[in-house]
């Protein structure tokens, strides 16, 4: 096999939403801007059995094996299990530092993990920031140095970001945020009001998840920034995949898991130009 040209890395790519982004961004890149030659995706997960099992699953895809998407059945692509788990950052820097000596850089990082934990209480609520939050925000923060120019980063938010349920202060500040600093200040000041037992007065919604992926939308807009400034011309945006029928929604979700994948997708190989920093749902930018 000829080393490839082009490399993908989605995390919670085993099951779900994830496991579709990885199917459809190999069924894709044929037609896309980025094809200039072999294509490898990392499929990232915690687990080692769980993760080669999903890629087994995919090269016996039978949407794969009729498009002739994987380099076994002739095609372009490539899929590699790779150990990572966005909670510790030390599997975070294992596998920045692989990618590095691999292939010193990478052209695109999915970050699909991420948990919904039910109840509500300071646990909870430390719980789910670490994943949702500190852990996207880490994977980005390791992983973005690699992305080379004109690569894309996407993370993948919820319609749960949406800032109507705040208080007005607490909206302007997301709104007007400009520095990762900014909104992890935002993320602490929450974890401090559900401890002290006074959130709703300070304006916060009763909610982990929501106020997590709120911090996911936020970091992804002052990363872009950073980008930007920079004149890295990596596209950094956040979408919201839909309600997906995934065990995360407790297969609630009237979407398949491959409708979910399709604005993660776009945001990874579709023509954008030049748009970062946004938040998406529908295949659209969407307001925050």
């Amino acid at each position: 096999m000829s080393p490839p040209t082009r490399i993908a890395a989605v995390t919670g790519g085993n099951k779900g939403i994830g496991l579709a982004i990885v199917r459809q961004l190999a069924l894709q890149y044929p037609q896309s801007k980025f094809n200039n030659g072999p294509f490898l995706i990392y499929l990232g997960a915690r687990d080692k059995s769980r993760g080669e099992q999903a890629v087994e699953e995919l090269q016996a895809d039978k949407q794969l094996k009729t498009a002739k998407a994987l380099v076994q059945d002739g095609g372009l692509t490539d899929i590699k299990y790779a150990s990572l788990d966005i909670a510790d950052k030390k599997s975070i820097d294992d596998f920045a530092a692989f990618l590095k000596k691999e292939h010193g850089q990478i052209d695109m990082l999915i970050n699909n993990a991420g948990v919904a934990i039910d109840g509500f209480d300071s646990d909870v609520v430390e719980k789910t920031l670490a994943i949702n939050y500190y852990g996207t925000l880490e994977a980005c923060e390791t992983i973005l140095p690699l992305i080379r120019k004109g690569g894309r980063l996407v993370n993948v938010s919820s319609m749960a970001c949406k800032l109507h349920k705040y208080s007005q202060e607490l909206q302007d500040r997301f709104k007007n945020g400009k520095s990762v600093q900014d909104y992890t200040k935002l993320m602490e000041e929450f974890k401090q009001g559900v401890r002290d037992g006074h959130w709703t007065k300070l304006g916060w919604p009763t909610t982990a998840y929501s106020v997590s992926k709120s911090g996911v939308t936020g970091i992804t807009r002052a990363l872009a920034m950073q980008e930007q400034s920079k004149g890295s011309e990596v596209l950094v945006n956040s979408c919201c995949p839909g309600y997906v029928n995934t065990d995360m929604t407790k297969h609630r979700g009237q979407l398949t898991p491959d409708q979910g994948a399709r604005t993660p997708v776009l945001l990874a190989l579709g023509d954008l130009q030049g748009q970062s920093g946004l938040f998406w749902e529908h295949e659209q930018v969407s307001s925050w």
